[in-house]
Order: structure tokens, then C-alpha cells, then sequence
């Protein structure tokens, strides 16, 4: 478990992180989301003890990254890609961090054959991709079989299979009780891969909630609820949460804005108002966090520009 508590760094002038505080739980895929300059980075390198925080903690399984001897075999990450000795081979790229670690040596070819790079792990990192030195910085994280996992932007460079197999690795890492925390810049893979999300802005917590309560907040987003009482289910949802909108659109039917389904047949059942169907309907994952996270936005396109000159 991840556990990020008043965490805070200042580069003189600039609050890069401002006393951000969240967790992240096994068994699930967390998604760490945020605008560029948001603190993403800076927050995972005090988590791996790269950066010292100005104040606040950043602890794995309650203690710090640097009081872990072999750190392989808590944590794996991936944070740079590029991050290599060109000139080495992929094995041996490997099997040096597995020397440094105290892992054996069958685990360098255990992870190569996994990421799907074995049979190039001879060659020269140098002349490798940038999708196969995603996966070879995926192996890298993997080397030690930890119980908890980093990555950031993993899929940058993968092609359609490659984000598939991606996809399908840290949900079966997460299946397995393991910590699996993801940053991305990627929306529309965060809603194939995510169960849960933290989102910063400015470098304060903006979100931390599931993917369907995320997407919700999304304005417009609505979900649709059949009922033989939608005037009984109108009132308990208003009166449980003042800030969502609901309407009554016919004799069996309600539009709810602002609650996700989950949360909806929550109360219903709670209430015992019977409901025959709940479906969301519009808003994005996308749309959500544009609309979330619009204040916090450092660099913006002057679109109105390009399109018919300056003004």
C-alpha cells in the first residue's frame, strides 16, 4: 500500500506539490492523473526517494523507499524509459539490476519472455524503439516481483497490441492483490485500465474516487432510472445529495445528473425503491478531468489564432 501524506516540495518560488494526501490500495489499478506541471512527477520521485520533499511523508507498506535494502522487491517502477545505458544489451541491462538487488538470474529471462522481448535481448538498447524500451523499462519493474508497482506513462510508444497487452498485464497485477499505480496522459486508456483514480491539479488533490464517480462529474453526463415510483426515488436521492440534479421525464422515469449509477442503486436499495433499469448515458472520462482541471492548465493553444489570424 501506498500511503502520501501532507506531502509538499518548493523549488524556491514554486510549490510544485502543496501537501497533497492520498492512498493507494492493492487489488486495484489506480490511475494518476493530472495536467502537465501538475507535480505528477515530482510526487513519484519523493515516493522512490529521488527528490526530498519540503514537507509531508510518502511511504510504502509504512516506511520510507530508501529504508529498503533491495528495493526490487518492494517496489517497481518505471519512471523514464529513456532512462538506460544505450550501449548495453537488454540482458545485461537487466541482469546488472538484478545483481544490485539480490535477485537470481533466472528472473532476467523470466521478465524478458514476459514483456515479449527475448528473443532481442541480445541487442543493443540503442537500436531498440521507444515501444520496446517501454517494455524492457516494464521488465525492469517486474525483475523483483514486488507487491507494489509504478508506472509512468507506460504505453507512450506502444502500438494497438502492445497497449492491450499493457492493459491487460497491470489489471492482472491488481487481480493478483498487488499495488498497481499508473500515471497517464492517456483518457481513453485510463477508462480500459483504471478501477480508481487520483487526479492533481496545481499541485494540490483534485479526485480520488472510482472511474464511474469521476466520469459523472462530467456536466454533460446523465443517468437514466426506470422506477414504478420515480417521484419516491426523486426525493431520496435529493435529499441525500443536494448537489446532484434529478428530474421526473414520465410516469417511470427519472434524469439524475451529478450521481453515478453505483451510487444511485445504492439508495435506492437502501430506501427500498424498486428500480427496473439504471444507464448512463454521455459525458467522458475526458470530460470530466478538462472540466476539473481547467484552472490548473499551464499551457494553452491560441486556436482562435491559427484559424483566422491574431487579434
Amino acid at each position: 500500500m501506498i500511503e502520501v501524506n501532507e506531502l509538499t516540495k518548493r523549488y524556491r518560488r514554486v510549490l510544485a506539490v502543496d501537501r497533497l494526501t492520498f492512498d493507494v490500495r492493492p487489488g486495484q489499478v489506480t490511475g494518476f492523473l493530472g495536467p502537465n506541471g501538475s507535480g505528477k512527477s515530482t510526487t513519484l520521485r519523493m515516493l522512490l526517494g529521488l527528490n526530498r520533499p519540503t514537507g509531508g511523508t510518502a511511504t510504502v507498506g509504512g516506511r520510507p523507499f530508501q529504508r529498503y535494502g533491495t528495493g526490487l522487491r518492494e517496489v517497481g517502477a518505471l519512471l523514464d524509459a529513456g532512462d538506460v545505458h544505450k550501449g548495453r544489451t537488454a540482458h545485461a541491462h537487466l541482469a546488472a539490476l538484478a545483481r544490485s538487488n539480490g535477485l537470481p538470474r533466472r528472473r532476467v529471462r523470466e521478465v524478458l519472455e514476459q514483456v515479449g522481448l527475448a528473443d532481442v535481448a541480445g541487442r543493443r538498447i540503442g537500436g531498440y524503439s521507444l515501444g520496446m524500451r517501454q517494455r524492457l523499462g516494464i521488465a525492469g519493474a517486474l525483475l523483483g516481483d514486488p507487491p507494489v508497482l509504478i508506472f509512468d506513462e507506460p504505453i507512450n510508444g506502444l502500438d494497438p497490441e502492445g497497449i492491450r497487452w499493457a492493459r491487460e498485464l497491470f489489471r492482472g497485477l491488481a487481480a493478483q492483490g498487488r499495488t498497481v499505480l499508473v500515471s497517464s496522459h492517456i483518457m481513453s486508456e485510463m477508462e480500459h485500465t483504471a478501477d480508481h483514480l487520483i487526479v492533481i491539479g496545481g499541485g494540490r488533490l483534485v479526485a480520488d474516487e472510482s472511474l464511474a464517480e469521476f466520469a459523472a462529474r462530467a456536466t454533460t453526463a446523465h443517468v437514466r432510472v426506470r422506477t414504478p415510483d420515480p417521484g419516491g426515488l426523486a426525493k431520496v436521492l435529493r435529499e441525500a445529495e443536494s448537489g446532484a440534479g434529478v428530474s421526473v421525464d414520465g410516469a417511470q422515469l427519472l434524469t439524475v445528473t451529478g450521481l453515478s449509477t453505483f451510487r444511485i442503486n445504492e439508495l435506492a436499495f437502501a430506501h427500498r425503491v424498486l428500480v427496473y433499469e439504471v444507464a448512463a448515458y454521455g459525458g467522458s472520462l475526458e470530460e470530466a478531468f478538462m472540466e476539473l482541471t481547467a484552472d490548473s492548465v499551464q499551457f494553452r493553444t491560441g486556436v482562435a489564432g491559427i484559424a483566422g489570424g491574431t487579434r
